[in-house]
């Protein structure tokens, strides 16, 4: 048995029930390139050869790198020591998702550790034309925050983030019994499903989310308030104020009620010459 590092936030799978629940949500096929971020043991990883075409899995830790690579000799395995965080992602899945004649569809499956998952969960979504969809357990505190929606105090700048790239749903609890050792945080799981296309037009996607970052700057503040604050970075074509007018916002609303369409519109009326 392997010991858990704690300057890793790694937390061993055990529960071969949620294993199986997991593999079955993601469905696995035959034309399918599955990238396994943190396999840890590998609870996931036996699961996913059986089905997928082939497995990637990433693993920072030496040890569990060893022991994957003794354990488990599926002829669709690579199992690559790396740091996720660290990755080139589009250099890698450009080069990776090629198989001979065939174009695989990259999926991504991961229990990720709670203090990286959000920097991870975005250096992803930034990879969201190479990707077709995400299948992650994480902090049930963020995946509320991944699938909330306007108006409640969950919903912020990763919601938006995420929503504008994906089609989010919260699939199931796991309990930190499931781990080894158990987590003091509850877990869930949430599928990200990629779009084709966003529900939202914007003429800049960097400065449509500078608009948003800076919307939720600080929450207890308006949003007009905020967003003057971030006047100079923003570079408004026109008084914040009209901008707000013509996207029909009150200017006393803070920004956890506006509505991606909401935030959409207030970058067109702001970027408008």
């Amino acid at each position: 048995m392997i010991k858990a590092k704690k300057s890793l936030g790694q937390n061993f799978l055990i529960d071969k029930n949620v294993s199986r629940r997991i593999v079955e949500s993601v469905s696995p096929q035959k034309g399918d390139l599955i990238i396994e971020i943190g396999p840890g043991t590998g609870a996931l990883t036996h699961l996913l050869t059986e089905f997928a075409g082939r497995v990637i899995a990433f693993e920072i830790d030496t040890r569990l790198v060893e022991g994957l690579r003794l354990s488990l000799s599926a002829s669709n395995l690579e199992v690559i020591e790396a740091d996720a965080l660290d990755l080139d992602w589009k250099q890698f899945l450009t080069g990776r998702r090629q198989s001979g004649a065939e174009r695989l569809r990259v999926r991504v499956v991961a229990n990720l550790p709670y203090y990286i998952s959000t920097a991870i969960l975005q250096k992803l979504i930034e990879q969201h034309d190479l990707i077709f969809d995400m299948t992650l357990m994480l902090q049930t505190e963020v995946v509320e925050r991944i699938a909330a929606a306007p108006g409640g105090r969950d919903y912020g700048y990763l919601s938006v983030l995420v929503q504008y790239y994906s089609e989010a749903g919260k699939l199931f609890d796991v309990p930190p019994s499931a781990f080894r050792p158990a987590p003091k945080v509850n877990s869930a799981v949430v599928r990200l499903v990629m779009r084709e296309r966003p529900p939202v037009e914007v003429s800049s996607e960097d400065d449509f989310f500078a608009l948003v970052r800076a919307a939720f700057a600080q929450r207890r503040k308006t949003i007009l308030n905020n967003l003057k604050a971030a006047h100079a970075r923003l570079a408004f074509n026109i008084p914040i104020e009209q901008a707000l007018e013509q996207a029909k916002i009150d200017s006393r609303t803070r920004a956890e009620a506006l509505s991606l369409a909401d935030f959409a519109a207030l970058h067109r009326a702001m970027t408008r010459k």
